[in-house]
């Protein structure tokens, strides 16, 4: 049995009101990069059937117009716990996931390090390891569930940034 993983760092946000970081919302390019992920996500068949989001204003906007450009229906649950969640934090969080075909949305540093942590082999893209905003990796683990999934054993299936679909 393979288990896929789809990695998505929040598209890119407003300073607009920088007081409060957990409120700040997408803006109008962050807006249009993950309708275009959503839509090449769609276009190769990586569908998540369960996303997990952090629950900040950015990662729950990144989710909704994700959703809306996959045009599926899938499982969604916003966690306080990822707003700015360590590598070790998203681990706990994958080896609890339901689903086939899982979906984390979640914030720098600990989305990229995660990334980096988690498949056996980095992609050669250039921006793989700073990992900017909307940044997408798939990969997929052979295993029968969630709770044996380990660090190093994704196979990379697909990495793109927005600008790659510019």
């Amino acid at each position: 049995m393979t288990k896929r993983l789809i990695l998505i760092r929040h598209a890119k946000s407003s300073w607009e009101a920088p007081f409060d970081d957990h409120a700040r919302t997408l803006n109008a390019r962050g807006q249009e990069a993950v309708t275009a992920i959503g839509g090449w996500l769609k276009s190769k068949g990586y569908l998540p059937d369960t996303i997990y989001s952090s629950d900040a204003a950015r990662t729950m906007e990144t989710t909704e117009r994700l959703v809306a450009a996959l045009g599926t229906a899938p499982s969604i649950t916003f966690k306080d716990n990822m707003y700015h969640a360590p590598p070790a934090t998203l681990m706990r969080m994958l080896k609890k996931a339901n689903g086939d075909t899982v979906a984390l949305v979640a914030h720098n540093p600990g989305i990229a390090f995660f990334a980096e942590e988690i498949v056996a082999q980095k992609p050669d893209h250039r921006r793989f390891l700073d990992y900017p905003t909307c940044a997408t990796l798939v990969c997929d683990f052979p295993i029968n569930n969630w709770a044996e999934a380990v660090s190093r054993s994704g196979q990379v299936v697909d990495f793109v940034v927005p600008k790659d679909l510019a």
